[in-house]
């Protein structure tokens, strides 16, 4: 399906009510009825890509959140590859904007663009950015914090002591500055191997899983396309910790089904409602990658069944969602 190439949809929330405007993608139909938004001014613009399903719906409970945090209105764009940045910037100064919370890099790009406008800029919804693209701004990201992770570890694996972590310092050596001091917190030796290519990582697993022990160590997988790739390293890590009784936990909801055994994963109404209460604050001099606080948490009780941890005194209210389903 062809993604439009203009800002491609206009939503404005006037105290609850809702006005929804569809632009085509470019013209003077676009224009007028940007003319036409500019009648209700609001001071928060969320700038989302125009971008198909299933990541569509997630932007959208974002935005919820946003909206129901706000209590103010709340003009939203979806945007594609091309945009007119001109006609944007003037449609944001002509509402009144202050704030503008940019969610993915569509939306930070877009968010960027608008050079000279004086506006408050936070983002969110994205994993990291260049440093080149982030220019100052906080973006929070959808790596869950380490802090949360390791404190979920404690509580559902108690006799845990060592964390392994196999990461690419391009994409991951922010986060694991905040793990190295979120594991020393828990009382955790956190163990970091390096690596850029798919081979070494899995020399890394290999390693780790021939040495490892049993009671006490335990593998975390973090957002990675490099090191927790989905056709090998997966299936190898799943297997090996199987076999070994070797608690693996995750940062990607989808693992959960597949066996590791416990994951944090987006609260994408949390997330929303924070992103706003930045927005409001105003608060300036924050910048750079913060890890998502906003979470739920998954669980595979196969797998828990399987390395002896009786979860079944832990109230079913701890888990958002439980594998394998009922």
């Amino acid at each position: 399906m062809a993604v439009p190439t203009e800002v491609a949809l206009f939503r404005v929330a006037l105290n609850g009510q809702k006005a929804e405007l569809v632009a085509m993608a470019a013209g003077p139909q676009q224009s007028s009825l940007l003319r036409l938004a500019a009648l209700s001014g609001s001071q928060i613009a969320v700038l989302y890509p125009d971008i198909g399903e299933p990541y569509r719906s997630v932007f959208t409970k974002i935005i919820e959140g946003i909206e129901d945090k706000a209590r103010v209105r709340v003009a939203s764009y979806a945007v594609g590859n091309k945009l007119n940045t001109q006609e944007l910037a003037g449609e944001l100064k002509r509402q009144n904007v202050r704030a503008v919370i940019a969610l993915g890099r569509n939306g930070l790009r877009a968010a960027n663009a608008l050079e000279g406008s004086n506006l408050s800029i936070v983002a969110g919804g994205v994993l990291a950015v260049p440093e080149s693209e982030a220019r100052g701004v906080a973006v929070h990201s959808l790596a869950p914090d380490p802090e949360l992770m390791f404190a979920r570890l404690k509580l559902l694996v108690p006799q845990a002591r060592r964390v392994y972590v196999v990461c690419d310092p391009r994409q991951n050596a922010w986060l694991m500055q905040l793990a190295r001091t979120a594991a020393k917190a828990q009382g955790l030796e956190l163990q970091v191997r390096e690596a850029t290519d798919l081979k070494t990582a899995m020399q890394h697993y290999q390693s780790i899983f021939s040495s490892s022990d049993a009671r006490h160590d335990t593998v975390w997988l973090p957002q990675d396309s490099t090191t927790v790739e989905e056709s090998a390293v997966l299936p190898l890590v799943l297997q090996e910790a199987w076999n070994r009784n070797i608690a693996v936990f995750s940062s990607s909801l989808s693992h959960v089904k597949r066996g590791v055994l416990f994951s944090l994963y987006p609260d994408n109404m949390g997330l929303g409602r924070n992103l706003a209460q930045v927005a409001l604050s105003n608060a300036d001099g924050a910048s750079g990658l913060v890890p998502l606080k906003d979470v739920l948490v998954a669980v595979n009780l196969r797998t828990a069944s399987h390395l002896g941890l009786n979860l079944g005194n832990k109230p079913q209210q701890n888990f958002d969602l439980v594998f394998p389903e009922p």
